[in-house]
């Protein structure tokens, strides 16, 4: 039976929110030691952007502290003397961009999410994780809260301080069963390529992933959705809100697809229903107004160029050949995947296959291979596992039209 894990073992900490107290889990932190568990709460759900607005750190003899980024937005004296420890996050990847921006930068991550991914456990959340590992019964139902809210209620504080009470636990736990499967090094070239990502950089026309977006088949409706994805996003980011709190991505396709001329047709349309849809009602009709007006010049390509290859479902058409060798391509990594029980995806990226697959070496060998995976970014024990036997799929021949042919 599961033990429940109510309250963190030194009780909930007080949120630190002054330089002077910050001062002091710096020493605390300097003195502790072993790695440091590292956590996040953001607001993406309620507020704009993914900032943090609470940073939950814990370390051997530092005990826990929970920080408030928005009242001590430069956490660089904190990073000063916890940089070139080993931080424990669990799925790194969301949390790292949003502690960059108040200068906790790692230089060594582990992360529990990715290692149990990589040894093959089929649920990977934080609360599966400390149930399957450690027995422990994690409460999550404030993940989803506003972490904006000022002061933050002692339920959800106790949340977050328990969040980092376990992952030390769980790191070794992860660590343990990663080294059983002979996996570990393999996690470790993992984990520092993650610390060494870069944040991500904008998106080139964020615009285009609105939900929906495959409804839209015109230049002009595209532009209607650009310039209603634009207005959403300057009255989300001036009230700081979530932008799908002042209109919802199928409103946005909605009125593109309606392209209403009045403002009275516009909040008729089923999908304007909402107050934040009713409140801006002149600015969402202005917005398809200035769709309308656009020369036809001015209106935005119904596709981004793309250096990559076209999608799969056109290339038996385009390029059997291509074709042949991504279908044996993917067949041999899954075959790899599963004996080695982890997702397809982490022993190597969907897309390198493509790219590969569609534009293979001129000369075909597991070294040209390797050379071609490396410039992907491609781990070495990824490289090791996967170069010779797509130097063999990517060998696969185009198939002969006549064995598909009746008459042939």
């Amino acid at each position: 039976m599961l033990e429940r894990l109510d309250a963190p073992r030194d009780g909930v900490p007080p949120v630190v929110s002054d330089v002077a107290t910050l001062e002091k889990v710096i020493d605390a932190f300097a003195a502790g030691t072993g790695p440091v568990a590292v956590d996040a709460e953001r607001a993406s759900g309620h507020r704009y952007g993914q900032r943090a607005f609470l940073v939950q750190l814990r370390r051997e003899g530092a005990g826990t502290a929970l920080i408030d980024p928005v009242a001590l937005p430069d956490l660089s004296g904190l990073n000063a003397v916890i940089a070139g420890a080993e931080w424990v996050l669990h799925a790194a990847s969301q949390d790292l961009p949003c502690l960059h921006e108040v200068g906790l930068i790692p230089t060594l991550v582990f992360d529990t999410e990715l290692g149990a991914r990589l040894a093959g456990y089929p649920r990977v959340g934080l609360a599966a994780m400390v149930e399957e590992l450690l027995g422990l019964s994690l409460a999550k139902e404030h993940s989803a809260v506003d972490w904006s809210t000022r002061p933050l209620p002692e339920p959800w504080l106790r949340y977050a301080a328990l969040d980092v009470e376990v992952l030390v636990d769980l790191r070794e736990a992860v660590s343990a069963e990663l080294t059983r499967q002979g996996k570990l090094d393999w996690a470790l070239e993992e984990f520092a390529a993650v610390a060494a990502t870069p944040p991500p950089a904008p998106r080139v026309d964020p615009w285009r992933r609105t939900s929906g977006m495959h409804r839209v088949r015109d230049r002009r409706r595209l532009a209607a959705v650009r310039e209603l994805w634009q207005t959403r996003d300057a009255i989300a980011r001036q009230r700081d809100l979530s932008p799908g709190r002042v209109l919802g991505d199928a409103a946005i396709i909605e009125a593109a697809l309606a392209m209403p001329t009045t403002q009275s047709g516009l909040i008729a349309l089923p999908a304007f229903n909402g107050r934040g849809a009713r409140r801006y009602a002149r600015q969402w009709t202005e917005a398809v107004a200035r769709a309308r007006s656009f020369a036809d010049s001015d209106l935005p390509p119904q596709h981004l160029p793309s250096e990559g290859p076209p999608p799969p479902r056109v290339w038996a058409e385009r390029d059997a050949a291509a074709a042949a060798r991504l279908a044996a391509s993917r067949a041999s990594m899954g075959e790899l995947a599963a004996e080695l029980t982890m997702p397809v995806e982490n022993l190597v990226s969907p897309d390198t296959v493509r790219r590969l697959s569609w534009s293979p070496p001129d000369e075909i060998t597991p070294e040209t291979v390797r050379a071609r995976l490396s410039a992907a970014g491609a781990r070495p024990w990824q490289i090791t596992l996967i170069a010779d036997r797509l130097a063999e799929t990517l060998q696969t021949p185009a198939p002969d039209p006549s064995e598909d042919d009746p008459k042939a």
